[in-house]
């Protein structure tokens, strides 16, 4: 959506949303993670382990802070550099984010009856419209339409708790947390930062450098 959508607010309502500021780390075992993906996949539907978490955060974690009557929207980033690249490695000089951001939206209602595999079958949904090159190719050609004013990913420019809560999940699986050595030897924890500004939560999955536990690192202007 273009940043001339977004709803106007003044400074005081900016610095009421840092102070809401929580930041929070996780560990989850990889056998819970298992059990996860068991209980998401269906017949001869298996699901990943990204889709099965992304699930179970949308049904337990989103509705936990909401009201009844709120409406859950729930965000997958998904890279397009492997779409566009065909195999090709086209975009191996390009410096920057490919990203998309799909969302799906469902009631609380829906996902307190709703069982994990069919909210995974959701999560699914979500994705397979975005991960493939027509839609990056689109999504190029509307930036380009819109330019120079500048636009972020719809789910950014939700309203707070007057549209419902918003969660986005990202997944830093790939980031190769054992390699790092800085000279005094490999990592036993890794995780991020960086400055958030949004009304929408954000988890970002990570592997542990000691091979135990992905480690999940939660921000959000909300608990």
């Amino acid at each position: 959506m273009p940043v001339s959508a977004l709803p106007l607010s003044n400074g005081s309502q900016s610095s009421a949303s840092e102070d809401r500021l929580i930041s929070r780390i996780y560990y989850v075992e990889a056998d819970q993670l298992n059990r996860l993906q068991s209980l998401a996949s269906s017949g001869k539907c298996r699901r990943t382990m990204l889709q099965a978490f992304t699930a179970f955060l949308w049904k337990v974690v989103v509705p936990a802070c909401s009201t009844s009557n709120q409406t859950c929207r729930m965000g997958i980033v998904v890279d397009g550099r492997a779409r566009l690249e065909d195999g090709r490695n086209l975009m191996a000089s390009y410096f920057g984010n490919v990203l998309s951001i799909p969302f799906g939206l469902k009631s609380y209602k829906e996902l307190k009856e709703s069982q994990l595999s069919s909210i995974a079958d959701a999560v699914h949904e979500v994705l397979e419209g975005a991960v493939n090159k027509e839609h990056f190719l689109g999504l190029i050609d509307w930036v380009a339409a819109h330019r120079p004013e500048p636009a972020l990913a719809r789910i950014y420019g939700s309203r707070g708790k007057e549209e419902g809560t918003s969660l986005v999940v990202s997944s830093g699986q790939r980031f190769p947390v054992e390699q790092m050595n800085f000279g005094w030897g490999g990592p036993a924890f890794g995780s991020y930062h960086f400055r958030w500004g949004g009304e929408a939560g954000y988890i970002m999955p990570m592997p542990s450098p000691i091979g135990l536990f992905t480690c999940t690192c939660l921000r959000g202007s909300w608990s």
